[in-house]
């Protein structure tokens, strides 16, 4: 098994190679103004699936796997990790999606030990959701969610704070025109 896994790591490296040689982006100044569109949809085309793969690998670790976590609970739980504790109303604003739906998943994440809610000293209609203060759970989160934090980190430190932007704003655009395709 371990055999088959190297060898499909190999055969993406080899995926890689060649698209970014066809696409000719990185190394050579100048080359990325002569990028045409076809060529960088064909890339992205070429490195999201394999970007999707590698993060389905992304071993999740032993405290996490009986629970049936699914993407929606990573955003939830990077939210956490990289903002600290959080109003559900708050967490509701960034994921996108109504403050029930956050109240559900983290009454789900609760009910198994992952999170904590507590009513807000100022306000006690407010809740304030954190990851468990249990150290096995907290270094749980933290390991699965570090290497993906590692790889962004070490591809936009190199960017400028624009092109931090355009990469974040390209991003959400895709994602808003498949959803829009769906």
């Amino acid at each position: 098994m371990a055999q088959a896994a190297e060898a499909a790591e190999a055969a993406e490296a080899a995926e890689a190679a060649e698209a970014a040689e066809a696409v000719q982006v990185s190394g050579e100044p100048g080359a990325d103004a002569r990028l045409s569109t076809d060529d960088a949809v064909r890339a992205m085309l070429l490195t999201l699936p394999r970007i999707v793969s590698r993060a389905k690998r992304t071993p999740v670790p032993e405290r996490l796997r009986s629970l049936r976590l699914a993407p929606r609970h990573l955003s939830l739980l990077s939210c956490l990790l990289f903002d600290g504790p959080t109003p559900v109303k708050d967490l509701a604003a960034r994921l996108e999606v109504a403050p029930t739906t956050v109240s559900l998943m983290v009454s789900d994440l609760q009910r198994q030990g992952v999170v904590d809610r507590r009513a807000d000293p100022d306000d006690r209609r407010r809740s304030i959701v954190s990851i468990s203060e249990d150290p096995t759970t907290r270094g749980a989160v933290d390991a699965w969610l570090a290497s993906s934090a590692r790889a962004w980190h070490q591809v936009l430190d190199g960017l400028s704070p624009e092109e931090r932007a355009t990469v974040v704003r390209v991003m959400h655009g895709y994602e808003e025109a498949l959803a829009a395709t769906s």
